[in-house]
């Protein structure tokens, strides 16, 4: 080599040096990339949340990145699709943990999808945030590696149980589809309102078949004042078609992952609507973290689940750097420290990382509120949001 040419190899050095010190810190971010998952339902019965799911824990991610990315590395989100089904989640589960190695898998959302892909974070020791419902689900013997942000059965069937009787409900007929929450919610809403004073009746039907009329007449004959519509937004569209043909007077109540704009529109029939109330766990009305949500998804009300998984994406890079390592045990550890027990409150990723850095303690309040877990995994409290449909359009009654 001549001196000239080690001349102009010092040079291009000093150059491509001063180049990479110009450019921004996630480009300098140095090792492998850390991988993180969504698993939602980009199709099926939830295939009107989980796109917008994905899409607002790609947005944390990307913020994160352009601020630096966590522990000097970029963050790699990486989107499968459950397809409101427990053996597509498990493939998905599979891939996402054998092959792309993420540390930890977000957002699954039907109860019977997170039941059977829990077993394969548990084992591989990755971390598993769900939206789930099911009390079964904080049940499983997960060791720590499973967190919920959504409330769980006990806590939702009570609340709904108790706007029913102010309703003046006092013969409840539930009609409800085999799932993992089915049998807790019988129960459960039977205890309450024979406590009020009231009384249940329920059936379990099939959420394939192409008429439930058989089932409303069974229904009917109980003589209720108000159904619980308690099934998944395509058999309850269904089912919602056969109560009004069949001349109900009474009241419908559903939980608003079924009963929402989707199923208006498939529907498209105003009067066999007019008047149902839906309920589902409230976000955070007003706080900065749900406005941030609102303009990632471009709505003025963003589903709960969406804020959520904004939450559980926030939580795992938080714990990741709180931890200083990227391992599913590390962000089991680390997630109720950066969660609750009290600190410097931030609500997003970004604020939350650089305060750990800066050797700061902090508190997250989310998109969906406090993120404040039990020893199981459950999330300790939320509001809930009621609604009803007057011509065609979901009109908010009250946050409590």
């Amino acid at each position: 080599m001549t001196n000239r040419s080690i001349r102009l190899t010092r040079r291009a050095a000093l150059v491509a040096g001063t180049a990479a010190l110009a450019m921004p810190s996630v480009v300098r971010a140095q090792g492998e990339p850390i991988r993180l998952a969504t698993l939602t339902p980009l199709t099926g019965a939830g295939g009107s949340y989980g796109p917008l799911m994905a899409k607002a824990a790609a947005a944390v991610v990307e913020d994160v990145n352009k601020a630096g990315g966590v522990l000097g590395r970029r963050v790699q989100l990486v989107s499968e699709d459950d397809q409101t089904n427990p053996e597509a989640g498990v493939r998905a589960a599979r891939k996402l943990i054998d092959v792309d190695k993420v540390s930890a898998i977000m957002g699954t959302w039907a109860s019977s999808v997170t039941t059977a892909v829990a077993p394969l974070c548990w084992e591989s020791k990755t971390m598993l945030c769900t939206v789930s419902g099911a009390d079964s689900i904080t049940l499983l013997p997960h060791q720590g590696y499973l967190i919920r942000t959504q409330p769980n059965s006990t806590l939702q069937i009570t609340k709904i149980g108790e706007y029913m009787l102010s309703l003046g409900a006092k013969k409840v007929f539930q009609m409800i589809p085999q799932t993992p929450f089915t049998q807790s919610s019988i129960r459960i809403l039977d205890a309450l309102m024979k406590n009020a004073g009231g009384d249940q009746g329920s059936l379990i039907y099939d959420d394939k078949k192409p008429t439930y009329r058989t089932e409303v007449d069974q229904a009917l004959r109980y003589n209720p004042d108000l159904i619980f519509a308690a099934g998944y937004t395509p058999d309850t569209v269904v089912l919602l078609k056969d109560i009004f043909r069949a001349g109900f007077k009474g009241k419908i109540i559903g939980m608003a992952y079924s009963i929402n704009q989707k199923l208006i529109d498939q529907v498209g029939q105003a009067d066999v609507l007019e008047g149902v109330y839906t309920f589902a766990p409230s976000p955070a009305e007003g706080a900065t973290a749900y406005d941030r949500v609102k303009k990632i998804v471009g709505m003025e009300n963003p589903d709960p689940y969406t804020s959520q998984v904004y939450d559980h994406t926030s939580l795992v890079l938080m714990a990741i750097a709180a931890a200083k390592d990227t391992s599913g045990t590390a962000i089991r550890d680390a997630v109720r420290k950066v969660s609750q027990g009290g600190g410097k409150t931030v609500d997003n990723a970004v604020d939350g990382i650089k305060a750990i850095a800066a050797g700061e303690k902090v508190d997250y309040v989310g998109a969906s509120g406090p993120c404040d877990f039990d020893e199981k995994g459950d999330i300790l409290d939320c509001k809930f949001r009621y609604e009803q449909i007057k011509s065609n359009k979901l009109t908010l009654l009250r946050i409590a």
